[in-house]
């Protein structure tokens, strides 16, 4: 699944992007463009960090 469209960037690249230190929507657009074209995702790039750092993310890393 694509968590940009505009980019076509998928969801593993922002999980790898948000595992290596990008923890803000403006942090994963500078690291893979996501969230930089229409803006629609950027909802969905901070349920992705919100998810990370409530542990679901790094529980199913592990």
């Amino acid at each position: 699944m694509y968590a940009c469209i505009c980019h076509g960037v998928p969801d593993h690249e922002v999980d790898q992007c948000i595992r290596d230190g990008a923890h803000s929507e403006d942090a994963i657009g500078e690291a893979c463009q996501a969230g930089t074209g229409c803006g629609n995702c950027r909802d969905r790039l901070a349920d992705m960090i919100e998810s990370y750092f409530s542990g679901d993310a790094v529980s199913a890393a592990a």
